[in-house]
């Protein structure tokens, strides 16, 4: 459950554990929806706003898609520049309030990245960024968890703990444990034991579990048109993705 946020995460700041990132959450079909909609609506260019180590920004570039990556964590962006095509996609490391001059078809924000920015501030920063870098028609795309399904109830060390064997590693235990509820806001805490050499590191993070309408009505105030709101086909009634567009 790592999370991008406009001050980086530990576990994105720091390259041990940025490094972690791909073994632990292997399995991205996630990401297949939203390749999808980016096909769906024919985009040429796309801006993917929190984009970590670079997995679903390298997958748009395969396809040919032009791709302008934006992170805060330089060490996830370090893992993502040694990839394999890592040179077809224009990284920029810092966040997506500040963003030089960009026209694209489709922003993308996925995973966690929507509900890691938490300050009010920054949020409706980030959506105007999004905002100024779409072409006129052009498409967000974000995701953002229904806070009625209360997500984090299972983010506890007996539902969440698990070994992992990563190649070069060892054998690292990870599971998370909340540390604070105050809704709108949930803390938790993301653990790692490496099995070689006993270390421990941690990482905090916060997200916000934005109600439909409070999304819906800061994309409106930030100029955006609401076309719909679709469920997460990997997490059923349990998210929301919203579709917004610049008039």
């Amino acid at each position: 459950m790592p999370t991008v946020a406009l001050m980086a995460d530990d576990c994105f700041a720091d390259p041990r554990l940025a490094a972690l990132y791909d073994p632990l959450d292997s399995d991205r079909s996630d990401l297949d929806v939203y390749v999808g909609i980016a096909e769906e609506f024919g985009a040429r260019s796309v801006l993917d706003i929190g984009c970590g180590t670079g997995v679903f920004a390298l997958l748009l570039a395969d396809r040919g898609i032009e791709v302008v990556a934006v992170d805060p964590a330089g060490a996830s962006l370090d893992v993502a520049r040694g990839k394999p095509g890592a040179g077809r996609v224009r990284w920029i490391h810092g966040a997506a309030t500040v963003l030089p001059p960009l026209t694209v078809d489709l922003v993308t924000m996925t995973a966690n990245v929507a509900q890691a920015i938490v300050d009010p501030g920054d949020w409706r920063g980030t959506l105007r960024g999004a905002r100024e870098a779409l072409r006129p028609g052009g498409r967000l795309v974000l995701e953002t968890r229904d806070p009625g399904r209360r997500a984090w109830e299972e983010w506890t060390r007996e539902r969440s703990r698990r070994v992992t064997e990563v190649p070069g590693v060892g054998a690292v235990e990870t599971w998370f444990e909340l540390t604070d509820v105050r809704l709108p806001s949930v803390s938790f805490r993301a653990n790692f034991v490496f099995a070689g050499d006993g270390s421990v590191l941690t990482s905090e993070s916060t997200l916000r579990f934005r109600e439909l309408e409070e999304v819906a009505a800061d994309l409106v105030a930030e100029g955006f048109v609401v076309d719909e709101v679709r469920d997460a086909p990997d997490r059923p009634e349990r998210e929301f993705v919203f579709v917004a567009r610049r008039p």
